[in-house]
């Protein structure tokens, strides 16, 4: 197993002399790995053969491109530290979304902080992408971290996104993994794992999962509560839900009372008609009401 610290200096002081092969090098390089890897034989990991490996995810050719990284994913941890360098060092923006890309590949451990910095600091779009579907890959030891970057100010929409995909992902995996994230104290990490007890449920991977996506209907954070309805509409059987659903039309939150009356709609809960006739005949709120009034009629047309 490499150790990780042993290289870092000169790998640090190399990875600027990185360099660009030639197309005819690049070729030449990628048959002879290929070739290699068609034998199942492992490429060389000395720093040299490494530095070309890198080199060539810059290619303008996918095809290279792909048996360079499934040449160093073949290398396995020993490239973990010249491929999180060109990660976080390479001007080139080919290199860095590769990179990522092939340390998915690898999908060790030892990659994360790295996997993490990028995530969080390369403007890329698909670096991003590509870093967090590493992390994914990677398992339970992301997910302290992925959550950790929900509760950050920063955190962008997109990357949002993102996560969720990525905990999603590790949550079809390893079921029970985010039961214990209902009850964090922050509620960007409890909307998250509501996010995938819903795929869970439909998956019927986790047999808490409807447990404690009815739990978060009396979360003491209105946006949880919000999300929970709306994850039940899209998750489960009006006919198991009905009764604990509808009274969430009594909800102190606006947003709360309009996705409970939209998710009564997409489960098309007929005997939920009377209940919202009574909840839009005491609400205050017109674009609740208004939204009251949309569900209602649609369930009544279902009637027909």
């Amino acid at each position: 197993m490499t150790d990780w610290t042993v290289n870092q200096t000169d790998l640090n002081q190399d990875m600027g002399n990185v360099g660009k092969l030639t197309e005819q090098e690049a070729y030449e390089l990628a048959e002879t790995l290929k070739q290699k890897l068609a034998e199942k034989q492992i490429p060389d990991s000395n720093q040299e053969s490494l530095k070309q490996m890198v080199a060539g995810l810059g290619d303008d050719r996918g095809a290279l491109r792909l048996t360079f990284a499934q040449s160093l994913g073949s290398v396995g941890e020993a490239a973990i530290p010249i491929l999180c360098d060109a990660l976080k060092n390479s001007p080139n923006v080919i290199i860095r979304r590769a990179s990522a890309k092939t340390l998915n590949l690898i999908g060790s451990k030892k990659a994360l902080p790295n996997l993490l910095e990028a995530f969080t600091t390369d403007e890329d779009p698909v670096v991003q992408g590509s870093s967090a579907g590493a992390m994914a890959t990677i398992g339970i030891p992301a997910i302290e971290s992925l959550l950790t970057i929900l509760t950050q100010k920063d955190c962008s929409a997109f990357q949002v996104g993102l996560i969720n995909l990525a905990l999603s992902f590790i949550g079809s995996k390893v079921p029970d993994a985010f039961n214990q994230a209902t009850k964090s104290d922050h509620p960007e990490i409890r909307i998250a794992a509501l996010t995938v007890l819903a795929e869970q449920i439909q998956a019927k991977t986790n047999p808490r999962a409807e447990e404690l996506l009815l739990e978060a209907f009396q979360d003491q954070n209105s946006e949880v509560r919000a999300e929970a309805v709306t994850m039940a509409g899209k998750t489960l059987e009006s006919s198991d839900v009905h009764n604990t659903l509808t009274t969430m039309l009594q909800d102190q939150s606006a947003q709360v009372r309009k996705n409970t009356a939209l998710s009564l709609m997409k489960m098309e809960a007929v005997e939920s008609i009377e209940d919202i006739d009574n909840a839009i005949s005491i609400e205050t709120d017109e674009q609740v009401k208004a939204v009251m009034t949309v569900a209602l009629n649609q369930l009544k047309r279902s009637l027909d």
